[in-house]
């Protein structure tokens, strides 16, 4: 789970900038669209994460009622019992919810994880699905701004990044080249903001792993 979360991370922080002037230089879009195959792929494994935990989830919840249900029936017969003076079948029955106790605290940190890891499978999707919208828009605004640039007979020599095409000279070039920068440049900052928030949410899974894995060890 840990190695999809990071590489959903590293597609999500993409440079789209970077994409864009590769994509100018070599005079193609195959970088776009690896991308997106990248990315439709990893969608599809958070996909199944996302249904693969949510499952784990409600079955983790449904034995955490059945031991809250076992609690307060054995709470009710400790009463039963003490009332009729039977105290050698109140000290079993506290001995057995003490032990249903113990397993249901077991059963509600499990819950906390796994609810923690689901919202975050979740999030994630979610970003990098917003990534993809934007990488397919931008990817269809360059091939105009490339068809544009051959009918201008611009040649993939002067054309290495999107400055170069807004110094074109080309009032329609430097106007299409123009708005997908200001529109990387809007997407870069969100995907900054997101990215930030998924650190944040990896590190706090990574740490309670370690945890796990020390206690285990004692």
């Amino acid at each position: 789970m840990t190695s999809l979360l990071k590489k959903v991370q590293t597609l999500i922080q993409a440079n789209l900038h970077a994409m864009v002037d590769s994509a100018l230089k070599a005079n193609s879009l195959a970088v776009f669209d690896q991308y997106v195959r990248e990315v439709e792929d990893n969608l599809e494994n958070l996909e199944d994460a996302v249904a693969t935990v949510g499952g784990e989830l409600k079955t983790l919840r449904r034995k955490k009622a059945d031991l809250d249900q076992r609690a307060a029936e054995l709470d009710r017969n400790i009463d039963i019992f003490l009332r009729e003076g039977k105290e050698d079948l109140a000290l079993a029955a506290q001995s057995k919810l003490n032990s249903v106790n113990r397993l249901a605290e077991n059963y509600e940190e499990m819950l906390d994880r796994q609810e923690a890891e689901f919202q975050n499978l979740k999030d994630s999707r979610l970003k990098l699905e917003a990534k993809l919208t934007t990488v397919k828009q931008e990817r269809e605004e360059l091939q105009a701004l490339l068809d544009l640039a051959r009918s201008k007979e611009l040649t993939a020599k002067t054309i290495k990044s999107l400055d170069d095409l807004m110094g074109a000279g080309d009032d329609d070039i430097s106007r299409v080249a123009e708005g997908i920068r200001a529109r990387l440049d809007k997407a870069s900052a969100r995907s900054e903001m997101l990215s930030g928030s998924l650190d944040s949410q990896m590190d706090e899974v990574l740490e309670k792993s370690m945890l796990e894995a020390q206690l285990a060890e004692r």
